[in-house]
């Protein structure tokens, strides 16, 4: 599985990785069209909004999107195995921790352009997406670290590590968040350990359709 490596081959691994060198070179791009285009508190203002609204995005594509029951439809099946299902068979698979910059980016367009059609200001939402992306790239950390020999330094973030982890391993039905807790939190995700029975289908969940029926 490759999980004996040094140090610096596992930041290595997450810095030189193509999906997340791309997705950087896109940050720095709004960054800098943002900063020439209007650099005011409002950039900042809706940077942070875009920060917050990632966090909620990732919540709730995880778990009404990710977790979806497994579609007949074979194209869809595939597509679903690649953005996640594939990923709870094989937790600390390198290949699979990383969301692809083919469904990342129109992904957060789609997101962007909403923002710019409530908004419309091209300043306003150049800094929204610049958030968006940032906070992409904390949630690929974290979810990097998670999942790989990485011993997180404060005692919130290593709590945080096993929260993920119980996802994967304890119940898959909770602890949806990686960047944050705080929106399972707020949609009643965020249980106890030991409030929680042991799922039989967190590894596989192409099996939860036939095994949850209730």
């Amino acid at each position: 599985m490759g999980l004996k490596v040094g140090k610096k081959g596992l930041y290595r691994d997450y810095f030189l990785h193509a999906d997340i060198m791309m997705m950087a070179v896109v940050l720095i791009g709004l960054a800098t069209w943002a900063a020439f285009a209007a650099l005011n508190w409002h950039s900042l203002v809706f940077f942070i909004v875009g920060l917050i609204g990632f966090m909620f995005s990732e919540y709730l594509t995880h778990r009404f999107f990710f977790h979806l029951k497994a579609p007949q439809n074979p194209l869809f099946l595939k597509f679903l195995k690649r953005l996640h299902y594939d990923h709870h068979a094989d937790p600390h698979d390198l290949k699979l921790l990383f969301l692809p910059v083919w469904y990342s980016l129109p992904n957060l367009g789609v997101f962007a352009l909403l923002f710019y059609l409530i908004a419309g200001s091209m300043d306003f939402t150049l800094a929204f997406a610049a958030g968006l992306v940032a906070m992409l790239l904390v949630y690929e950390w974290k979810h990097y670290v998670a999942h790989r020999p990485i011993q997180p330094k404060t005692r919130f973030w290593k709590w945080n590590k096993r929260m993920h982890l119980l996802h994967h391993f304890k119940n898959e039905n909770y602890w949806y968040g990686v960047s944050t807790p705080l929106v399972d939190a707020l949609f009643g995700t965020l249980k106890e350990e030991k409030d929680v029975p042991t799922s039989a289908t967190a590894k596989n969940l192409e099996n939860r359709g036939r095994t949850m029926s209730s």
